[in-house]
């Protein structure tokens, strides 16, 4: 019998892993407790009571305790009756972040993905994740879609990525560039629609003439289930193929599926609290213009991007000193930039004093 020989091997966790993830820096929002948030677009209401009831009445003895429907049967079915959509167009996931890596998985994957910056950075790092190349496409003035460019980028590219309405930018393509896109693009075309439900053109429609079409929606926005992860998007058949052989087996568990159903059937009490932050929205957009110095994008989601002529770094901090959490960005073409989610009515006071206070401070500091 052949003894063998203990050999002490270091240990060099990076020695295989990819060059291009060694660099990639982790997401990490920030974390402040004591803090208004209006950093993540999230629903700022608190969850309807009469929608948790019906959550914990439609739970089963066995909801815990069995694997999920791995084909979110019931919750597609209820979506496509919905949007008008048979269920075999829908496909369900643990929030919006795992159908893009899937698609990224599916369609990206040793390809160039084109994506149309300043967007959401999620789309940027699953592309390295899944090993494909991001190419960035800057927006135009106004930061309208360069659709001559995106189209050019494509033309040897996997996957084509856009966001309408556009995280952080809050302003929405038209049908007809978004046409003219599918129109000359071979790849499949994504557009994360997170925000629609606070504006913009809804483009489902086009689904039945484009099959190079994905749309991506999701229940954390409008829906207030941010804390139970539930996205979806609409494809056709020949990506919908590639999207189930790369999709995890169970991979939204039974209590979101059941949470998202529960919603679906109350849609009358969410959209109550969309239409308040629409307007909550408008007249945060309307103070901040009047505020000297700032410069505010319109918007068709639930946020507002914005500058005041200071860097941006200080009036963050000056805002968290005054207990307001709004997003920072470390993007180089948003670096001057701030976005801020639209919260419930004396959040949005707080806010508006708040960077008012902020501004005043910052003009005797530099001008002082």
């Amino acid at each position: 019998m052949k003894r063998v020989v203990a050999v002490k091997v270091e240990f060099r966790p990076g020695m295989l892993v990819r060059d291009d993830l060694r660099d990639l820096a982790p997401y990490k929002p920030a974390v402040f407790p004591e803090a208004i948030k209006l950093d993540a677009n999230e629903n700022p209401f608190d969850f309807p009571a009469e929608v948790k009831q019906a959550i914990w009445e439609m739970l089963g003895p066995q909801t815990f305790t069995r694997y999920p429907d791995a084909a979110a049967e019931a919750l597609r079915e209820e979506l496509g009756r919905i949007h008008n959509l048979d269920r075999e167009y829908i496909l369900a996931g643990n929030g919006s972040d795992e159908l893009i890596l899937n698609l990224m998985l599916a369609f990206g994957a040793g390809n160039r993905v084109v994506i149309a910056v300043p967007t959401f950075s999620m789309y940027g790092i699953h592309a390295r994740v899944a090993g494909a190349q991001a190419v960035e496409v800057p927006r135009a003035g106004g930061f309208e879609l360069d659709v001559q460019r995106i189209v050019e980028k494509a033309r040897d590219a996997g996957l084509v990525v856009l966001c309408s309405p556009n995280n952080p930018t809050g302003n929405s393509a038209s049908t007809g560039q978004l046409r003219e896109v599918l129109q000359n693009c071979p790849c499949p075309v994504v557009v994360d629609q997170a925000y629609v439900e606070f504006g913009g053109t809804d483009f489902s429609p086009l689904l039945a003439e484009y099959p190079n079409l994905v749309i991506l929606r999701t229940f954390s926005k409008a829906y207030g289930l941010a804390g139970l992860r539930v996205g979806y998007l609409f494809a056709g058949p020949e990506v919908m193929y590639y999207l189930q052989r790369v999709k995890q087996p169970f991979n939204l568990n039974s209590f979101s599926q059941t949470a998202a159903l529960a919603v679906l059937r109350y849609r009358d009490v969410f959209a109550r609290q969309v239409a308040v932050i629409v307007e909550e929205r408008e007249a945060m957009y309307r103070a901040m213009q009047k505020m000297p110095g700032v410069t505010v994008y319109p918007s068709e989601a639930n946020y507002l991007l914005f500058t005041t002529g200071y860097p941006a770094r200080e009036v963050f901090a000056g805002l968290l000193k005054e207990k307001v959490l709004v997003r920072s960005f470390s993007e180089p073409l948003l670096a001057e930039f701030l976005r801020v989610t639209v919260g419930r009515p004396q959040e949005n006071k707080i806010f508006l004093h708040s960077l008012q206070k902020v501004i005043a401070n910052l003009g005797e500091k530099h001008n002082g």
